[in-house]
């Protein structure tokens, strides 16, 4: 078994950069990217997501890309989507899929959950059919080409009536597509799904998951769909009420909505992940792990979110920007403190600004400067804090010594 050659199509955005999100989409058995031409002009008009890098990827005998003769795994089509994205300039991506698209998005999900951002899975399963039902329906491809599938095809794909209220649009163009799918090529995609079954792996996908399902749909039902999203951390499910199998054709519309909702939430929300994350960093390097730590095990419920605000903009934000160094950072904390009367604050940023590197004559120097602009009570009073702090590193401090509301663990930041 080898990896097969994948080819789709690329936009790059309405303002192209190479920062922008990069949106992967993958088709169902039987389709092409065509499927996602209503979802994407309608993320092409949203404000939210005009700026997506959306990379649209085709099947192996599919559409524009070329056609296989060996057995092929789930995990190789994942693969070959991988190195599809990476063509594209890789990192990580949305990604969204159709049925056996949506299986393999799952299996990118489940084997790099570091590159995939947030997935949606419409009208798709962690397992889908039997074995038997694949090996059958390949069978019947060999024998017979894609061409006997359409009528069939026909009443699994769409709701009852969307054919005919729709005339010759996008669903009959999709089952004249049908017919042009190379047999073989067919044949061993619908192999693939024999085998597959990643529900044990639900509970472990990291990232933002949304399922949308069609109402219609006996393939992948609602209530399938919905046991999907409750095993995945955070899933959420959603049926569409004028839909069969393939919904994001059905209603692009309501599709593109929930997906544009998504990616806009899983950005807000990564870009936090990634201030609380650095801001951590920078949070144990200036206070000191152990100091950290007492305020974190200190965090009650209605103090959590000021935690999170501290360590996201605080430490995340303000104590992260390069414009100054640490050292000058703990100078003008120092002074802003003395100045403000925040006596509490004053020990934790003492210690704080030795661990950035100032020395304690330069400490007593900046409060010393302080006075003459803050006044000499204010600074009087930091300079007592900041004796304690020095007799306490030297072991000589008595309770009596240390100001009583200095360090709290979870009120300082």
């Amino acid at each position: 078994m080898t990896v097969p050659r994948l080819l789709g199509s690329f936009a790059p955005g309405a303002a192209p950069a190479a920062v922008n999100p990069l949106l992967v989409l993958l088709p169902s058995l039987g389709t092409t990217s065509v499927l996602w031409d209503g979802v994407v002009t309608r993320l092409r008009a949203d404000h939210r997501t005009a700026g997506l890098r959306i990379l649209r990827i085709d099947l192996p005998g599919h559409g524009a890309s070329p056609s296989i003769v060996d057995a092929v795994t789930i995990g190789e089509l994942a693969d070959a989507v991988l190195a599809v994205v990476d063509e594209a300039g890789g990192g990580a991506f949305h990604l969204a899929g159709v049925s056996l698209g949506g299986a393999i998005a799952l299996e990118l999900a489940a084997t790099h959950p570091d590159r995939v951002r947030s997935l949606v899975m419409s009208c798709s399963g962690a397992r889908i059919g039997t074995a038997q039902g694949w090996a059958e329906r390949a069978a019947s491809v060999r024998a017979s080409g894609t061409a006997s599938l359409v009528t069939g095809s026909a009443s699994r794909w769409f709701a009852p009536g969307f054919l005919e209220r729709e005339g010759s649009g996008a669903g009959a163009r999709s089952l004249a597509t049908l017919v042009d799918v190379d047999d073989e090529s067919y044949a061993r995609c619908a192999e693939t799904l024999a085998d597959f079954d990643r529900t044990a792996d639900l509970g472990t996908l990291p990232m933002p998951t949304l399922a949308i399902s069609g109402q219609h749909d006996a393939v992948t039902t609602p209530a399938s769909m919905e046991d999907l999203a409750d095993a995945i951390p955070g899933g959420r499910h959603v049926a569409l009420d004028g839909a069969s199998h393939l919904a994001v054709l059905e209603e692009p519309a309501a599709a593109a909505e929930l997906i544009a909702q998504h990616i806009e939430r899983a950005e807000r929300d990564g870009a936090a992940s990634v201030a609380r994350d650095r801001g951590m960093t920078v949070r144990r390097s200036v206070l000191g792990d152990a100091h950290v730590d007492r305020a974190i095990a200190a965090t009650t419920r209605e103090t959590a979110a000021f935690q999170d605000f501290v360590t996201r903009y605080a430490w995340g934000d303000i104590w992260a920007r390069p414009g100054l160094t640490r050292r000058e950072r703990s100078i003008a904390t120092l002074a802003s403190l003395t100045t403000g009367g925040h006596e509490n604050e004053i020990a934790m940023h003492v210690r704080a600004a030795q661990r950035n590197g100032l020395t304690r004559d330069e400490i007593a120097e900046v409060l010393l400067h302080t006075a003459l602009y803050a006044g000499l009570p204010a600074s009087n009073s930091a300079l007592a804090i900041m004796r304690a702090v020095f007799a306490e590193q030297d072991g000589a401090t008595s309770a009596s010594d240390a100001p009583a509301a200095s360090d709290t663990p979870g009120q300082t930041p």
